[in-house]
Order: structure tokens, then sequence, then C-alpha cells
């Protein structure tokens, strides 16, 4: 599927910011050891610097929201990429652990306007029909960042140390904020005057809006389904005797490879599934790569199954994503920024739930439900958004 220039060069710009703001993000993970030795910290304390990023930016979502579609999310996107930049560069020189932990939160604060506020500029720019083609692209970058930030930030903190990873993802993400400055089309509209009580009007609309509310409900066990299961995977293979960080951090890898795969398919799977099947394979291919791995049948195979989960995620995730665009047009900010909400609400708690039930009823057990819930996740997602939708409009 081909696009015209405005939108080739509109895709481009998110794209770049995606994967620097992903980068600037997900950097720290391999980091947590360096940097606690480097400061003189507990590595535990130093992994919730991951924690001190996340949560901002989803609770800064139901305020970017509404900013974005009063003033116009072209104008609120390069500021929040110049604080990302500034933020990551002071991270660069923080001299405690306190100090970094501030500066994390900003970061994240300021992180939280560019994905969402992606999502918003495709759903003004692209129309509907070619909508999850361009938001998968998009994808592509940010599962890109995902896997640098992740892998790559580590072989260069070799050579840089964790200080010098952090002043790359603020040179990377300033770059990203020029290219939004400049880049963009101007504006149709002059920007508008903030205001409470219509944000708050906007956020009733959306709300009161029945697609919307199934979105946020399917979103939110979409994070809690997929990615509480993370953080467990290494100690499970240490426990297992099947390798170390090396391995978990292959297999772990294996679920953007995934995102890959389904951002070079999706063309040819909108085509052929349409919307409808590509819920139901998208729960069907997830609920068995979670039935295969309660099986712990070794890393490898492991890895393999997780570059499925990858796929069936982005199946359903993307898929949300680009109809939540579509659900209330005049607040499409704000109904984005309450999807993103739901999802890493979803997420934090899926952390705390996979836990509990590990404990308690075991790995196969735990990964089970959560393949069944998955399943389920897309049977559902494919009648209400799809079949439903059908049998009113005939």
């Amino acid at each position: 599927m081909s696009f015209s220039p405005a939108i080739q060069r509109l895709i481009l710009i998110l794209a770049v910011s995606g994967f620097a703001s992903t980068f600037a993000g997900r950097s720290l993970e391999p980091l947590v050891g360096v940097i606690a030795r480097d400061l003189s910290s507990d590595p535990r304390t130093v992994a919730l610097l991951a924690t001190a990023f996340a949560l901002p930016y989803a609770f800064i979502q139901p305020i970017l929201g509404p900013v974005g579609d009063a003033i116009g999310k072209e104008r609120i996107f390069p500021i929040c990429l110049g604080m990302l930049a500034a933020a990551m560069a002071l991270c660069a020189v923080a001299p405690s652990t306190e100090v970094l932990f501030a500066l994390r939160i900003l970061a994240g604060m300021a992180a939280g306007g560019v994905i969402p506020m992606s999502l918003g500029l495709v759903g003004d720019r692209v129309d509907m029909g070619s909508r999850q083609v361009a938001i998968s692209r998009f994808l592509a970058a940010v599962i890109l960042g995902q896997l640098a930030g992740s892998s790559v930030a580590g072989f260069l903190a070799e050579w840089v140390g964790w200080r010098g990873v952090f002043i790359l993802a603020a040179g990377l993400t300033a770059a990203a904020a020029v290219g939004a400055l400049f880049g963009f089309e101007k504006p149709a509209r002059p920007p508008g005057r903030l205001s409470v009580a219509e944000a708050l009007a906007r956020y009733r609309r959306v709300i009161t809006n029945r697609r919307a509310r199934f979105l946020y409900a399917f979103v939110f066990i979409d994070g809690i389904a997929f990615f509480g299961l993370f953080p467990y995977i290494a100690p499970a293979l240490e426990i297992r005797g099947e390798g170390g960080p090396f391995e978990a951090g292959l297999v772990l890898a294996g679920f953007a490879v995934g995102g890959l795969v389904y951002s070079a398919l999706v063309t040819w799977l909108l085509r052929a599934l349409g919307l409808g099947r590509m819920f139901a394979f998208g729960g069907l291919i997830g609920g068995g790569a979670l039935f295969g791995m309660a099986l712990q049948p070794g890393w490898i195979l492991d890895l393999a199954l997780m570059v499925a989960l990858g796929l069936s995620f982005y199946m359903l995730h993307n898929s949300y994503q680009t109809q939540v665009t579509e659900v209330v047009p005049d607040a499409r900010a704000s109904a984005v920024a309450l999807h993103a909400f739901s999802f890493f609400v979803g997420q934090a708690l899926g952390v705390a739930l996979f836990g509990a039930a590990i404990g308690t009823l075991g790995w196969g057990s735990t990964l089970a439900m959560a393949g069944a819930a998955i399943v389920a996740l897309g049977l559902v997602s494919a009648w209400i958004l799809v079949g439903q939708s059908h049998g009113r409009a005939r």
C-alpha cells in the first residue's frame, strides 16, 4: 500500500520520534547493574527507575489528551520530545539515585506525549481504510526502539558507560524534536483555549461511546494477559537450569520479532482475514503460544513461541489502536490518551497478578489461564467490534 508524499513524511517523522522515545524508556533495563554499582545503590532500587518512567507515562495521559485536542497535537508533540531530550541529558549527569528518580519521572511524563499523540496524528491525516497499515509502519519503528533499548544499550554501555547511553538517547530525541518542529505541515486551525469544562465534555463524549468503552476494556485485559509474564521469564529459566540473562534476553526479544513480522504482513493479513478474523486468529495464536510455554519446552522453543505471542499481540493491539482513533474524531487525542492509560494500568496490574498466580498455582496453570484469556479476548473482540457492528449496519 502506497501513501502520498505528505503522509510518508508524517509517518517518517513519527517513526523516528517513536523509536527515540521508546529507546529512551527501555534503555535503562540492561543498565540496572552498572548504575547501581556506579551510584552505590541497591540493584532492586535502581530497577524501580523503570516504574518511575512507566507510571507517570500512564497517569499523564488524561491531561495530555485534552491539551492535544485544544491546542493541537502538532504543537504539543515537539514540546514533549524536547522535554524528553532535556530530561535524558540531565539523567546522564545525575549525581545520585534520588536525582535520577526525579528525572526519570519527568522523562516518563514527557514521553507520554509521543506515541499517543502519534496515533492521534495518524488518525487526523490518514483515512480509515489505510490507517491500520500506516499505524503498523509507525509501530515497526517503536518495536525497533524496544529492541535497541533492551539489547543494544547494554552493548554500548561497555564502551561509553551508562551516562553515554543516556546522552545518545538525548541526542536521538533532540533530533526527533527538530524534525517534528520543522517537518509537520502547518496546523489548519489556530491554537484553541484550554478549558477544564471543555476537556471534561470531551471525556464525557468518549466515555459514553459504547465502542470506546469496549476498546478500553479489551486493551486493559490485553495489557494484563500479554505483559504480566515478562518479568518472570528470566527467573523461570534459571530455576529450570536453562540459562541466565542472555537466554532470557533472546526469549524476550522474540516478542519484538513477532511484532516486526506483523508489520511486514499486515497488508496481507487485512486482505486475507479481514478485521473480524484478525481478532479471532490473533487470540488463537496468542493462546496457543502461552499454552505451549506452559509446558516448559526449553528456552529455544520458548523463543519461537514468543515470536508467535508477539505476532498475536500486534494483531490484536494494532487493531484496537486503529479503532480507537475513530470512536470520537473531534476528541481524538482524548480518546487515544484514555486508551494508553488503560493499557499501561493493565500492564502494571498484570505483573502483580502473574506474580501472585505463579506463587499459588504454579507456572503451567498461570500461563494456561492467561492463554485462555487471550483466546477469549480475540473471539469476544471479533464478536463485539465486528460482528455486532455489521449486524446493526444491516
